[in-house]
């Protein structure tokens, strides 16, 4: 029987059968305790495209909590472990599902990643043998005021993960983001990143999924201050059997903010799965808004498939613009005919094809050795399937 609690919210003034449904993205319910969590189920609205299933552990058992090997190459960027009791833990924002939940009650430490100085900055952090027991953890990404930096989070190895990630943009700062998600064929890994977003300050944030076998990272954007400017990218290659998801919400509460999102993916082989969830926030106090977001799927087989859904929901008259697009089909013939016209066998035409598509993607990261390693993993799908 569905449990209609999980849909609704407190009873209308008027009366009534005792619950109404949740009008707004911003009325979900949140908290730090998993315990306060039903279980997940395929009724639930945040769950229904994922294969809860072969989520186990993750989303209702015991986790490692401990902290892990990681290595970071860092140019004026601090690491450091701090306690759960840490002020900075919970600063950014709250869980609103199960498996963010489970992840945010086991962690024991939280890596804590500083971004200071108004020179630019950089770091990667790498992760490679986190291995195959049930984990947690937790990141703090925090960019002070007026600071500029680059954050590489660049995942790889065996993995069975539940994370949230905390990414503070202060004042006047302006920070980049990009999180690469090369793990092994069999990895599970569920992630949250929540961002804030202060006064004309700005965030680039790039989620780049590459292997795995589910591989869910949601991003939550706040921009809580006048001026706040944020640009969310993705960019993915789904192979036989695998779900990449990615859940998306800009919530817009403070005047004259900006956001672009753009999420383009490519898909080839039985069950392939690609998921995209985009939901835009513009409150009453986020006058000037200006936002757009958009995703675009490209099944390159039979047997592929793509759920797209934009959601756009505007609390105030006064905006500067807001809209979204989605799109999900196979290959243009009419490019294909042109290549192939001018002499190019048809698969290096359709590779060229999907290489322009994602490049429209890859060309925004502005980290050249990411965009390298994209352009290459591409090619090396793309040769592989040809083969």
């Amino acid at each position: 029987m569905l449990d209609h609690s999980r849909l609704m919210s407190k009873q209308h003034s008027d009366g009534g059968w005792g619950l109404v449904p949740i009008q707004s993205r911003a009325g979900r319910f949140s908290s730090y305790d998993v315990a306060d969590f039903e279980p997940v189920t395929t009724f639930d609205a945040e769950w229904k495209y994922t294969p809860i299933k072969s989520l186990g552990a993750l989303l209702d058992g015991e986790l490692d909590g401990s902290r892990y090997d990681f290595t970071i190459d860092a140019d004026g960027v601090t690491a450091e472990w701090a306690a759960r009791t840490d002020a900075r833990i919970g600063s950014v924002s709250t869980p609103e599902e199960r498996g963010s939940a489970n992840a945010w009650t086991r962690f024991q430490d939280a890596l804590v990643i500083t971004v200071t100085g108004d020179e630019p900055v950089r770091a990667t952090v790498a992760r490679s043998a986190l291995g195959t027991t049930a984990r947690a953890a937790h990141t703090i990404i925090d960019a002070k005021p007026n600071s500029n930096g680059i954050v590489i989070l660049d995942n790889s190895g065996e993995v069975h993960l539940s994370e949230n990630v905390e990414i503070s943009v202060g004042d006047g700062a302006r920070l980049t983001v990009v999180s690469v998600q090369d793990w092994a064929p069999t990895g599970i890994h569920l992630a949250t990143h929540f961002a804030k977003i202060g006064r004309d300050a700005f965030l680039k944030h790039v989620v780049v999924s590459l292997d795995g076998s589910i591989v869910r990272v949601n991003t939550n954007a706040h921009l809580v201050g006048e001026g706040g400017d944020v640009e969310l990218l993705g960019v993915y290659f789904a192979d036989a059997g695998q779900h990449f998801e990615q859940q998306v919400f800009i919530d817009h509460d403070a005047p004259h903010t900006k956001s672009r999102s753009s999420y383009r993916g490519a898909l080839q082989g039985q069950d392939a799965r690609a998921v995209w969830i985009g939901d835009v926030l513009i409150r009453p106090s986020a006058p000037g808004t200006d936002s757009y977001e958009e995703n675009r799927n490209l099944l390159l087989t039979e047997g592929t498939r793509a759920d797209s859904v934009p959601n756009l929901e505007i609390e105030t008259g006064d905006i500067a613009g807001a809209g979204h697009a989605s799109a999900s089909g196979r290959f243009d013939d009419e490019q294909l005919f042109y290549l192939q016209s001018r002499g190019m066998p048809e698969e290096e035409a359709r590779r060229l094809v999907v290489r322009a598509f994602l490049s429209a993607i890859i060309q925004k990261i502005g980290v050249p050795e990411i965009q390298e390693r994209l352009e290459a993993a591409i090619e090396a799908e793309l040769r592989g399937s040809a083969s």
